[in-house]
This record gives structure tokens, C-alpha cells and sequence, in this order.
């Protein structure tokens, strides 16, 4: 993680985790990551990517990522509001289709995102 719980640092990296997303491009938003990043969202099982809903590695993200983009090819995310913690970040966003969402992430001592996890509203 940034030394000495940086605000302004972790602002900027939920900052460009948006705009990395929005302007699709995959190795972008994958700079972001580890290489031993772990990614969770229901969407990985809703895809059949693994019925644990988490993939290990950029390897595995690459692949799932790169079908959500074919598959949404109007993906865009507005971004609401930011929480930090010592360790991570929650960027608080809506995508295209005005739903909300939390995706939390997780840093290690470079800065790079080593957990992610989409959290969609409950319905």
C-alpha cells in the first residue's frame, strides 16, 4: 500500500481505475493489478467462468475482463465517490446502465491492486 495512509494517492488511483475502464483498454486497467491478483464478482459465475466466483492471476482476469468488454461495448463508469482505508480503496461508481456499484480493492506495499470485488446492490 502508498506509505503513511495517503489520501490524495489513493484518490488518484480510484481516479484512473475509471478512467482506465472507460477507455477500454484492457492492459490499462490490468497495470493496475498484481500479477497474483484475485478478482470476485457474481458476474464471474453469471459468465461460467468459475462457479466460485474467483479468478487468481491476470492470466485468468485477461481472459474474463476481455469478454465483459466484448460483451458490453458501451461500458462506462461515472464515478460517485471514493472511501479509503489504510489498505484499500472502495471506488463507488454507476455504469451505463445507471446501476450502482462498490468495487472494493485492495492494495500491497507497491500500490498495485492484489483483491478486487464488485459488490452490486441488493435487490
Amino acid at each position: 500500500m502508498p506509505t503513511a495512509h495517503n489520501a490524495t494517492q489513493f484518490a488518484a488511483l480510484g481516479r484512473e481505475w475509471i478512467a482506465a475502464w472507460n477507455s477500454r483498454d484492457l492492459e490499462r486497467v490490468l497495470a493496475l493489478y498484481s500479477e497474483g491478483a484475485e478478482m470476485t464478482s457474481d458476474k464471474i459465475q453469471a459468465l461460467g467462468f468459475d462457479p466460485t466466483g474467483t479468478l487468481a492471476g491476470k492470466a485468468k482476469i485477461r481472459i474474463y475482463w476481455g469478454k465483459a468488454l466484448t460483451l458490453l461495448p458501451d461500458l462506462h463508469f461515472s464515478l460517485i465517490d471514493l472511501f479509503i482505508s489504510p489498505d484499500s480503496i472502495v471506488v463507488f461508481y454507476a455504469n451505463e446502465r445507471g446501476a450502482r456499484i462498490c468495487e472494493y480493492l485492495r492494495l500491497d506495499a507497491a500500490g498495485k491492486i492484489v483483491q478486487g470485488s464488485a459488490n452490486h446492490l441488493a435487490h
